[in-house]
């Protein structure tokens, strides 16, 4: 067992266990709440450019399962209290270590991350990095950034993807980092499902003339993609819109709204959610760090708001054809409270076309 070490930018030292690739890494440090789910974790590309610390004690019981994946690992570092070498699942393909080593990802295991966890509830969110040595210079790690990183994981080009069944509806779905269950929740709806890069011009999209729209999740601060939130501004309207976490944020920027960071983010498959106008409070899973400030909305209204904070999870948009939500309706692996905004989704399709 070799050394490690976390060290974060306020200087505070953690001693662990290297485990994943060799070399140093680093990323901003968030944690994540999710008892199971480590893989759709690990395959999350909103997880760009960031170190992962799970709150959860044992990772990787069940091993790593191919078929679960959500996309590319894009994770800088991953750190975790103990990581099981004997998995067991009829369906696991290989362990948590040789997984992080395929993908060069630094782990380190044997970290206190409850302490850590009370940091950066305490602190913020803020840098960090995995190492041999602790660093005499800390600057490299005060100064890094979450930059480009939604250019950096959208697809290369577009793909089709047909409808399970006979197609119904035709939806364009907008990379910025696409959890793959958004298309098969949309297949499993009737729906052929082309997906974009986030390259793609407004004028591109509709040339296609589709059903409906689809803006995905995706990593990093929405107010850096300023060309995609200028796509949006023409699409608005003209066909039905749904937009999922990285896409409510845009298209809140797109309507005249605003955003911000939030403290440490939310992260984790037990975020609260309550409706507005409804009696209902739904349980989601969440991966975010930055929120829509519901007060700077004037295009629409606020749908759903956050059960812990308060913090705007949900907008719908009447008089342009469209709704977003903060949360994951697709989540895998759940929970499954709120699939059926695909079916609004589909519905609201259906409408257009008629």
């Amino acid at each position: 067992m070799k050394k490690g070490y976390l060290v974060l930018q306020d200087g505070q030292v953690f001693e662990g266990v290297r485990f994943g690739a060799e070399g140093d890494t680093v990323g901003e440090l968030v944690f994540t709440t999710g008892m199971c789910g480590y893989i759709e974790t690990l395959t999350d590309p909103s997880y760009a450019g960031q170190i992962v610390l799970q709150t959860y004690p044992l990772i990787g019981n069940y091993g790593i399962i191919r078929e679960d994946f959500e996309g590319a690992c894009c994770v800088k570092g991953y750190v975790v209290r103990e990581w099981c070498d004997t998995p067991s699942n009829f369906r696991c393909d290989c362990d948590l270590d040789t997984y992080l080593k395929e993908q060069g990802v630094p782990g380190l295991w044997g970290v206190d991350t409850r302490e850590l966890t009370r940091i950066i509830r305490e602190h913020g969110v803020m840098n960090a990095t995995i190492c041999d040595e602790v660093p005499a210079d800390l600057t490299p790690v005060k100064t890094y950034a979450v930059t480009g990183v939604v250019e950096a994981v959208t697809c290369a080009q577009s793909t089709v993807y047909p409808a399970e069944g006979e197609e119904r509806l035709r939806v364009s779905l907008i990379d910025y980092g696409a959890k793959r269950n958004i298309t098969r929740e949309l297949q499993k709806r009737g729906c052929t499902v082309t997906v974009l890069p986030a390259t793609v011009s407004a004028e591109e999209v509709l040339e296609a003339h589709p059903d409906g729209i689809m803006l995905s999740n995706g990593p990093g601060d929405p107010a850096e993609n300023v060309y995609q939130i200028a796509q949006i501004q023409k699409l608005l309207g003209k066909a039905p819109l749904f937009g999922i976490c990285l896409g409510h944020q845009l298209t809140a920027l797109a309507a005249g709204g605003k955003t911000y960071k939030l403290k440490y983010g939310h992260r984790g498959v037990n975020q609260p959610v309550r409706e507005v106008n409804g009696v209902r409070t739904y349980i989601t899973s969440q991966n975010h760090g930055y929120a829509v400030d519901g007060e700077s909305i004037r295009e629409g209204t606020v749908s759903f708001v956050n059960a812990n904070d308060g913090t705007c999870e949900g907008i719908d948009y009447p008089g342009l054809l469209a709704f977003t939500v903060q949360f994951h309706p697709e989540a895998c692996t759940g929970p499954k409270d709120t699939g059926f905004l695909f079916d609004r989704f589909v519905e609201m399709m259906k409408g257009g076309r008629a």
